[in-house]
């Protein structure tokens, strides 16, 4: 199962959208500096998603997702590989039984399928909005999520790599 993190927030992500010749779109901008994170695991070969929303990312989240992981995958043996971030290795991260931390070389984020996950959340769910609240971002991702889990056939298809096949 590959691991990451991703943070979505109220700062606006201003995209190309389609307008009617002639018409200038117009889309809300805004730079709130207030954040969410959602901690996801997705194996490649199933399309199985695991995901928590969490207001930080640090040490203690990532025991918390872990401790998620563990129970959704019970009496299974998990690889979780993910990258080498801080909280990832840091000494207080409490590790279930039943997941073994694998670590993607540094710097190499394109070797993660997770990061496929949140390009296309931030492309169909988050682009040229503005939200009032971390609630309404809450909201949105939720519902992001959701439907990424309740489609695993689509979350294989953006995660499975081409030399997975073999």
């Amino acid at each position: 199962m590959f691991v990451d993190e991703g943070r979505f927030g109220r700062i606006s992500d201003t995209r190309r959208c389609w307008a009617p010749p002639g018409v200038r779109p117009v889309v809300p901008a805004q730079l709130v500096r207030e954040y969410l994170y959602a901690f996801a695991g997705v194996c490649p070969f199933t399309g199985q998603l695991d995901a928590v929303i969490l207001p930080e990312v640090n040490a203690a989240a990532m025991s918390l997702f872990l401790e998620e992981v563990a129970a959704q995958h019970p009496g299974e043996q998990v690889a979780a590989i993910m990258d080498q971030a801080g909280w990832h290795k840091a000494r207080d991260v409490v590790v279930p039984a039943n997941i073994t931390l694998c670590w993607l070389p540094p710097y190499s984020p394109e070797l993660n399928p997770v990061e496929h996950l949140w390009k296309e959340i931030r492309q169909k769910w988050f682009p040229n909005q503005a939200f009032h609240s971390l609630d309404e971002v809450m909201e949105r991702l939720s519902a992001a999520l959701k439907s990424l889990m309740d489609s695993p056939a689509i979350v294989q298809s953006m995660s499975r790599f081409s030399w997975m096949e073999t």
